[in-house]
């Protein structure tokens, strides 16, 4: 009985690869290399950071991130427009001022004493330079998102790569401890 179980066990896994085995005369199998690397196009990331210098917007595009470009021209829009409204109340305040010190008190803020007109005017002077300081931080911070979004279509992530948390006992304590693990499978 003992000598029977092998060998049936033995024809049985042979029936089994003959089954999968079998292929027919107008089939042809492919294999796939898995271990064949991509092509990476190094100058990918200086070519998106060039289009978004360009215009603001066309790196995203040229990542084929869509979703960023209202994201751009929000940030960079809502930016000019406080440096253009910043801008004309400046420059109400400082014509208003002016008209005072040559002896006209016909202006629009007639209720305002000379010490309020150039407060107002430092003050939509120094939120009309933050505006612009944000117009170019926007602008710089989108050629920066193009190149580096770039950069990272390339990386290399697959299913032989994880990181996963883990909660596992001290040794001596036998508290739970956090951590990460990396793994790598060949």
């Amino acid at each position: 009985m003992n000598k029977i179980v092998p060998i049936g066990l033995l024809f049985f896994l042979t029936g089994t690869v003959s089954l999968f085995a079998q292929v027919k005369k107008d089939t042809v199998l492919v294999v796939k290399d898995t271990t064949a690397l991509q092509e990476i196009d190094p100058l990918t990331p200086a070519k998106a950071a060039f289009y978004s210098a360009i215009l603001p917007g066309l790196g995203q595009a040229y990542n084929k991130k869509y979703w960023k470009i209202p994201l751009v021209y929000g940030a960079i829009g809502t930016s000019l427009y406080f440096y253009i409204d910043n801008n004309n109340k400046y420059r109400d305040y400082r014509n208003a001022y002016k008209r005072r010190l040559e002896g006209y008190n016909d202006d629009n803020y007639k209720f305002l004493d000379d010490s309020r007109l150039i407060a107002g005017q430092k003050f939509y002077q120094r939120n009309r330079d933050l505006s612009a300081l944000f117009v170019v931080g926007f602008y710089v911070l989108n050629i920066i998102d193009a190149n580096v979004d770039a950069a990272l279509i390339q990386f290399n992530v697959n299913e032989r790569l994880s990181m996963r948390p883990e909660i596992y006992p001290a040794d001596v304590t036998f508290k739970p401890n956090v951590g990460l693990t990396f793994n790598y499978k060949f």
